[in-house]
């Protein structure tokens, strides 16, 4: 696939050798490409110094440089033509320091007259824009390194030295010589080679190149219109800069791993040879005297063919009609330009199709302070240590929900525990369900009657299947990740496994209907949770489907919904949306706001789980609910349920108790001690500022253009929440009077 690539391009004429401005790695001994180069700011000097005029008056026209080993390799200076210092120097001679050879003054609009003394020196060999000028006006290119970055042969007595050492003492020479006119502290935009960290060198080298222009245009119009869509979208901008901007590709590396350059040379003859296969011989004069070219192509070459080239192109395989184009190219943002806009034009040019239709694009993954990974700094973090300590689950998760598309990630090993505890409540819930499953009945004696709390878990867990589907779509990963964990967490862990224990423990209809609850909820959570969490959600869910099976739970859970493996299970489905779903939440969520508001006064008295209070409540339009769940609530909020009692409104003398309103329903609760009225006072207080700040907030939300914008539904229930507010305030301020 390689060899056909190259040379069909090739043949098109868009791949060439030559002799080109290239970035050259010393450490590697071979040309990077630009994006190989990475750029980092550090203080350095600006060397002004003389360049004398040949004519032996003495006169000198000011030059300052950051690179004095460059000087060695000068073949101009170069003025701007309008600036007046220099005009009459413009076609003169001045002489090279040291070397004694004589170069021009040239004029190029290039040249700022406002930087450093406004005359540049022009170093063809060794600097891009200096290459470009050179070329321009025909000058002479004197390459002074050699592939170590050494100075060569045309460094005339510095011929050896490193190309540091040759800057020091080329400098103390020229003081000597009476050359130098000052130095000063200049901040330089250092480049250096990405994989082995060293100053790279711009330099004059023969090298292989693609005409790359012609195929960054079609892979730009991909972009344009659509075919091909960049996430997050504001790396679409940077895609349009680079490839409006893109310049010849190089090819060509001097190194001894990688696909070898099909490309012959016949020592007799001269003649290049471009094959598919290995020659023999040379075409144009018959001679078993040719050698194949010793350079190797840049990685991305290869890996730009990769999404039909691993599918047998170029033969059109099966696969290839089957599988090409792909969907989802998921990958670090720090490679878009490497590889993802490679595969963009190599997929166009050699199959006339985008290889796919969505780039996702992911951060770097830095340390818990957002440094960049690093064994200097000892900062770096062993991915196959913290799966060993914490298994692979938990590093999964953190990577996932801990990340936004197209942002770097902070991975901190508190958030790996972290998410290992999750795992571990996962199984733990699991275990449960499985428990829950072994002693309930397995067939009900009667028609389905599901409890508020049953009712509730099961229309949580379809606006949470919406709201998954939402962000997978939108591919906000790490939102989902965070809904779904939140869910398993607080819904169904620490509230809906509570009250199941209670239900189960009831026996009959009551086990059946919640342990088929159980199943249906853990399993879609299993199925939710399995591509952030693969190994515990497998294992775990063979042993759900095992005993769901063996229980026969035909009516709730279909044998044909148990695959051989989660993996291949299909995603669970929210269907429409019911009027009981709403009711169901609002109703519950009456039941966990007075559980809270009891166990805050627990927790703030300290008093003893095991103690069960006495409680008068005062629950207005909520009385129904509140008496109908008040086994539940008793339960969970550790009330004596005999001693206890649930009215429209208390006419009991409640001096003496600790009260608490909520959601406009007043709690009364006797802990048989005298109560801490200052205290008592303050938190009242506390609560009615909270109610107070929600009310208006409310109140300016339904004045703004919300109520006229969003839907109907919507508007409704925010009125119906400013109402109960309205309601709580209403009580707390006769409580606090």
């Amino acid at each position: 696939a390689v060899r056909e690539a190259f040379v069909r391009l090739y043949e098109k004429g868009l791949i060439y050798r030559g002799p080109r401005m290239i970035n050259w790695s010393p450490a590697l001994r071979t040309a990077v490409s630009d994006l190989e180069v990475e750029y980092s700011e550090e203080p350095g000097i600006l060397y002004y110094f003389k360049y004398m005029l040949a004519d032996g008056s003495g006169t000198y026209i000011p030059v300052a440089t950051t690179r004095p080993e460059t000087i060695l390799g000068d073949t101009a200076v170069a003025v701007h033509p309008q600036d007046e210092r220099y005009q009459q120097f413009i076609g003169k001679k001045v002489v090279v320091p040291l070397l004694k050879r004589e170069i021009p003054v040239i004029a190029d609009e290039y040249v700022t007259m406002e930087f450093g003394t406004g005359a540049l020196k022009i170093t063809p060999a060794h600097d891009p824009n200096d290459y470009t000028i050179g070329l321009n006006h025909g000058l002479e290119m004197i390459n002074v390194l050699d592939t170590s970055a050494r100075m060569n042969e045309n460094a005339g007595p510095y011929q050896g030295l490193d190309r540091f050492d040759c800057r020091k003492k080329l400098w103390e020479d020229m003081r000597t010589a009476g050359l130098v006119i000052k130095e000063q502290p200049y901040t330089l935009n250092v480049p250096k080679s990405q994989r082995s960290g060293e100053i790279v060198e711009p330099m004059i080298s023969t090298q292989w190149f693609i005409n790359i222009k012609p195929l960054a245009e079609k892979a730009l119009e991909a972009v344009q219109d659509g075919r091909t869509r960049i996430i997050p979208e504001r790396f679409t901008k940077i895609y349009y800069n680079w490839m409006e901007n893109i310049r010849d590709w190089c090819i060509s590396r001097q190194l001894w791993w990688g696909h070898r350059i099909p490309v012959w040379y016949c020592d007799d003859c001269g003649e290049i040879i471009v094959s598919r296969e290995d020659p023999s011989s040379c075409p144009k004069c018959g001679s078993r005297n040719i050698r194949q070219e010793e350079d190797v192509l840049d990685t991305w070459f290869s890996s730009g063919l990769w999404p039909f080239s691993t599918l047998g192109w170029p033969e059109q395989t099966a696969d290839l009609q089957y599988f090409y184009p792909t969907s989802v190219m998921e990958t670090g943002a720090d490679i878009l330009f490497f590889w993802v806009a490679r595969m963009l034009m190599f997929g166009l040019e050699f199959t006339g199709q985008v290889p796919f239709h969505t780039v996702y694009l992911h951060g770097l993954i830095l340390d818990k302070d957002g440094q960049k990974m690093s064994k200097t700094k000892g900062n770096v973090i062993d991915p196959i240590e913290i799966m060993d300590n914490f298994g692979t689950d938990a590093l999964r998760f953190t990577l996932l929900v801990g990340s936004t598309p197209g942002h770097d990630t902070n991975l901190d090993i508190k958030k790996v525990e972290a998410n290992r505890n999750f795992a571990n409540k996962v199984w733990n819930a699991g275990r449960f369900v499985l428990s829950a499953v072994e002693k309930a009945p397995a067939e009900p004696g009667s028609e389905p009657e599901w409890t508020l709390a049953d009712s509730w878990i099961w229309a949580k867990l379809k606006g949470l299947l919406r709201e998954t589907d939402r962000l997978f779509k939108s591919y906000q990963y790490g939102e989902a990740g965070r809904q779904i964990y939140e869910f398993f967490w607080s819904d169904f862990a620490d509230w809906y496994l509570e009250i199941a224990k209670i239900q189960i423990n009831r026996g009959g209809d009551a086990a059946y209907y919640t342990a088929t609850t159980l199943v249906r909820v853990m399993d879609a959570c299993l199925r939710l949770l399995h591509p952030f969490t693969p190994y515990v959600t497998e294992e775990l869910w063979g042993h759900l489907k095992e005993a769901a099976l063996e229980k026969a739970y035909k009516p709730f859970i279909s044998r044909r919904a148990w695959e051989d493996a989660l993996i291949i299970a299909g995603w669970p489905e929210a269907g429409k949306s019911e009027g009981w779903e709403d009711e169901a939440i609002s109703g519950f969520t009456v039941i966990q706001e007075a559980v809270r508001a009891i166990r805050n006064i627990r927790a703030e008295k300290k008093i003893a789980p095991s103690r069960k209070l006495h409680a008068l409540i005062s629950a207005g339009t909520k009385m129904d609910i509140l008496r109908d769940q008040c086994a539940t609530l008793a339960a969970l909020a550790g009330l004596d349920l005999e001693h206890s009692h649930i009215c429209r409104k208390v006419k009991e003398d409640t001096s003496g108790y600790v009260s608490v309103v909520v959601s406009g329903i007043e709690i009364f609760l006797d802990l048989a001690e005298k109560a801490d009225s200052t205290q008592d006072t303050e938190r009242l207080q506390k609560e009615l500022e909270t109610v107070n700040s929600q009310v208006e907030r409310l109140e300016k939300l339904l004045a703004s253009d919300f109520a006229a914008k969003a839907p109907a539904a919507v508007v409704e229930k925010e009125r119906a929440k400013l109402n109960e507010f309205i309601e709580t305030r209403d009580k707390l301020r006769s409580q606090t009077s």
